[in-house]
């Protein structure tokens, strides 16, 4: 075997492991000496007490088949232990363990006999190592999943009883009409953030299950920009926010465009809503090599390490006192847009001087 080739490797959880053999090869040695000694001992005393057994050749076979017979049963016995210590037991204790957990228990935990690493550490140490591991990330989807239907429901209410209220108020024949235009108008912004929280939601879970394939493409990076941009510049310009477009004249990239746009108009739209009015927000993009990055800065409220570390999260808002309010899916969606895409996203911010977006596609091959 040449120095870079391998043995062939046995397989992970092999049921019969090395420790095992070793141990039914000691007891059948054990075993054989102490037939052999109790034959000879057999054949000395045996013809003095029964004299049915003067017959050499009789006796011996007599002790020969019982000796058999004793060796059998007591390899039996010890390999039927063995078995059961090693492969009965953990079975039924890993069985148990699955009960538990689909029952919706995530708390469990089954110890590895020994410690992972040392030479005693074996297949059933393995497979309980990975039984732990599976069950802690079933546990934290989970959690995932009941937050996630905890938050929906808080999102979904709030909005749902502004507009019950203000509809019951509008009972009131003594309104005057000034009144009733003001909460036609709540109304009507409690209804649209409750249609922009349901439809992100479907295209969060759209992207999340891949019902939305991406279907890369090469196209113009800098149009795509340009015309996010001119989208958003009246709402820049109410604002009286100062944005700087420092773009290529033409930047091909191998990517949706269909998923690329929700990454710029969330990124943007945060850049918008985080900036006070007056402030200053830049787009710069550049080709680099064989990606195409985009950096989008404001000089906005900032984030904390702790509120940066989560702002991918769903539902998370971090510091809402600055900006109106959201629903926390928009940097979700964009988390999962960039993945999508086969790029990367990086988040520079520091609280009270701003936040820096940096995404990077792939670029054309041209």
């Amino acid at each position: 075997m040449n120095e870079t080739e391998q043995p062939d490797k046995p397989a992970k959880y092999s049921m019969i492991s090395g420790p095992l053999s070793g141990w039914i090869v000691l007891w059948s040695f054990i075993v054989f000496i102490a037939a052999a000694a109790g034959q000879m001992s057999l054949i000395v005393w045996l013809p003095r007490l029964f004299p049915i057994f003067d017959d050499m050749a009789y006796l011996q076979a007599v002790i020969i088949l019982a000796y058999w017979l004793l060796l059998a049963v007591l390899f039996a016995w010890e390999t039927g232990k063995q078995i059961y210590d090693r492969v009965e037991w953990p079975m039924r204790k890993l069985g148990e363990a699955t009960s538990r957990v689909a029952k919706g228990d995530f708390s469990v935990y089954v110890a590895p006999q020994h410690i992972e690493g040392s030479r005693d550490w074996n297949s059933t140490d393995q497979m309980f190592s990975d039984f732990n591991t599976m069950v802690e990330e079933l546990g934290g989807i989970e959690t995932m999943k009941n937050d996630f239907v905890s938050n929906v429901s808080h999102e979904i209410r709030n909005p749902l009883a502004v507009i019950k209220n203000y509809a019951t108020m509008m009972r009131d024949i003594d309104m005057d009409k000034d009144q009733r235009e003001e909460c036609v108008r709540i109304i009507t912004a409690a209804s649209e953030r409750l249609n922009a929280l349901v439809t992100n939601i479907l295209k969060l879970n759209k992207l999340e299950s891949q019902t939305i394939v991406s279907q890369a493409v090469d196209y113009d990076l800098t149009r795509q920009l340009t015309e996010e941009i001119l989208t958003l510049d009246d709402l820049f310009t109410e604002k009286n926010i100062d944005l700087d477009c420092d773009l290529e004249d033409r930047a091909m990239v191998h990517a949706d465009p269909g998923i690329t746009t929700l990454i710029w108009s969330n990124v943007l739209g945060n850049a918008l809503k985080y900036t006070e009015r007056g402030g200053h927000v830049s787009v710069i993009q550049r080709s680099q090599g064989s990606m195409v990055s985009v950096e989008i800065s404001d000089d906005g409220c900032g984030m904390t390490p702790d509120e940066a570390a989560h702002m991918f999260d769903k539902f998370y808002q971090g510091d809402t006192s600055h900006a109106s309010q959201g629903n926390g899916l928009g940097m979700a969606m964009v988390r999962r847009a960039v993945d999508l895409s086969r790029g990367f996203i990086d988040v520079a911010s520091a609280k009270g001087k701003g936040t820096t977006i940096t995404v990077r596609l792939p670029a054309a091959r041209l």
